[in-house]
């Protein structure tokens, strides 16, 4: 197909409909998206592996739940239990949250910036599987652990793999080595999607598109894909030492044979703090492309975003010892660590300050995508509020091991990340299928996910305060943490309806759902300009774009954007 540059006239100017195929077989199919090097289904091939990990994970965390909602639990072991927690949090951290926000960013990023393709399509199918292999890895531990001849032998050793539980006297079997393999090969498969899409964001923006002109979503995932090279190194290269831990003997985290067990934690909180603002940013992104559209407004702010986003990048490269304050650092590294975690909220507080002027006064549909966005914005300010005082040292030494902290990341990762997740499938999903999401379903979700959601982690709090240590697997009666623990499990289960509910959504949909044509939600980026299903090469002709909303110029040529800009 020859590669012609057209301006932005018209929508139809780049308007492409889709080629019509001859219907084909299943194996034809099955060997199309196998072989594919196409960022779009390279994406949702992400996102639906994603999805099924989130499915697991959720059921691991309904049977922590019912073992947890009265004392004396009897429904599970404590090995299983822990069992359940390591699978739990290694599920949703490695293969739900990362998988799932690169699979947009493989879909959307190069729609975006009006690029055909990925700048490395054989990496990036390369990065997918290597990835998907990591999960496959995981879960084969319940049948490779002690060499294929047992089951029910995954790892217990929490997805924080404290040294020295990872030690061969304390986890024997090769249970813990699946899970070190598992989180390599993703690791490998992260890196590989990193530098695609920060060379594909440098490199491929159509003519037009200056730094300053970038949707916000692509600045977002610069900035996250940049700092997964940072942290994922250290976590990689803490993975290779465990493995000569266990195999020959080099005692990086022996402390008996002059090793350290504290070296982990530090190679791993590296890693693992940022990872929560590598998971958070992306969502960031796409509440700064959904609230403006569903508001009827430009972003208020667009300079100050992105320097709030890098800005976010490099600080949250200097808190990962505030997870340390219990070990005892010394009294200079507590106070440097303090200061850098709270002023992280300045860049912060920029961008919800942002998005608030942005809703202020404008034309607001409380669309799904808009319902999500607005949860979203609520529970993260509730976020970080908890989070700055887990940031105070004395606090947290209280409370580091306690249930509050798992009520507080748990409020990230679940009332920010995946909120703007559900919000990002309402929005996008007419895109990607042509036909729209069910409206009446997209509410019943929505509240259901509210109601459930505020009823598990707010009272969660409540035990933590109380004193109850998180990793048990059942408690004492008479401690004042029975009706809230049974609430908290109640809420676990309403959660998992309104996820199933979403679920038939999506599959309803694809064969029911309403047509939604190019535009359906009057946006202003690039990506609805072009048919839905987008077509293979993206774009017939390369776009060239005069301002932040080219699409916007296109519809109100009397009062284009760049007059503003």
């Amino acid at each position: 197909m020859a590669d012609s540059v057209t301006s932005l006239t018209s929508v139809e100017a780049i308007d492409v409909t889709p080629v019509q195929k001859p219907r084909q077989l299943f194996l034809e199919v099955l060997y199309d998206w196998i072989t594919t090097v196409d960022h779009k289904k390279i994406g949702l091939m992400y996102i639906a592996y994603s999805l099924v990990f989130l499915i697991v994970g959720g059921i691991e965390a309904i049977i922590m739940r019912i073992q947890l909602a009265v004392p004396h639990g009897t429904f599970v072991s404590p090995q299983v239990f822990n069992r359940m927690f390591t699978l739990h949090g290694t599920t949703m951290v490695f293969f739900v949250g990362m998988p799932i926000l690169f699979g947009f960013g493989n879909y959307l990023v190069p729609l975006m910036i009006g690029a055909r393709d990925m700048a490395f399509p054989r990496l990036n199918a390369f990065s997918f599987w290597i990835s998907a292999l990591g999960g496959i890895l995981l879960y084969y531990s319940f049948i490779g652990g002690v060499g294929l001849y047992g089951a029910g032998s995954a790892p217990d050793v929490g997805w924080f793999a404290y040294a020295p539980l990872t030690a061969k006297v304390f986890s024997p079997g090769h249970s813990t080595d699946y899970w070190t393999l598992s989180i390599l090969l993703s690791g490998i498969g992260s890196i590989g999607t990193a530098l695609n899409i920060v060379t594909t964001i440098i490199c491929m923006r159509c003519p037009g598109m200056k730094l300053n002109r970038m949707p916000l979503l692509s600045w977002l995932y610069l900035v996250t894909s940049s700092m997964v090279f940072i942290a994922i190194s250290p976590l990689t290269a803490a993975q290779i030492m465990l493995l000569l831990d266990r195999y020959i003997g080099s005692h990086f985290f022996d402390t008996q044979a002059g090793g350290s067990a504290v070296l982990w934690m530090h190679f791993f909180w590296i890693f693992g703090h940022p990872e929560v603002y590598i998971l958070v940013l992306p969502a960031f992104a796409f509440a700064n492309e959904i609230i403006p559209v569903f508001s009827r407004k430009a972003v208020f702010g667009y300079p100050a975003m992105v320097a709030a986003s890098v800005g976010i990048g490099f600080i949250s490269m200097s808190v990962w010892a505030h997870h340390m304050f219990a070990v005892g650092m010394g009294a200079g590294a507590n106070v440097f660590f303090v200061f850098s975690t709270m002023i992280i909220s300045v860049p912060t507080g920029i961008k919800i300050f942002n998005w608030l002027a942005t809703i202020w006064g404008g034309k607001i549909r409380f669309a799904s995508p808009m319902l999500f966005s607005v949860g979203f914005l609520f529970q993260f300010l509730i976020a970080g509020l908890t989070g700055i005082m887990l940031s105070v040292a004395p606090f947290d030494w209280q409370l580091t091991g306690s249930y509050f902290v798992v009520a507080h990341f748990h409020y990230v990762l679940v009332g920010a990340i995946l909120f703007m997740i559900f919000a990002a499938f309402y929005y996008w999903y007419p895109k990607v299928t042509g036909r729209m999401m069910s409206e009446r379903l997209g509410k019943w979700h929505f509240w259901l996910m509210v109601i459930g959601f505020h009823m598990t982690f707010d009272f969660m709090h409540i035990p933590g305060l109380l004193g109850m240590p998180r990793r048990i697997y059942t408690y004492e009666p008479g401690r004042g943490w029975e009706i809230w623990n049974l609430i908290v499990s109640i809420g676990a289960i309403v959660q998992a309806v309104a996820t199933l509910i979403f679920v038939y959504n999506l599959i309803h949909s694809y064969y029911k759902g309403e047509v939604a044509g190019n535009d359906p939600w009057d946006a202003w980026t690039l990506e609805w300009s072009t048919a839905s299903p987008p077509p293979v090469y993206n774009f017939a002709t390369t776009p060239v774009v005069h301002s932040r909303r080219p699409l916007w110029d296109i519809k109100h040529p009397e009062d284009p954007d760049w007059n503003y800009e």
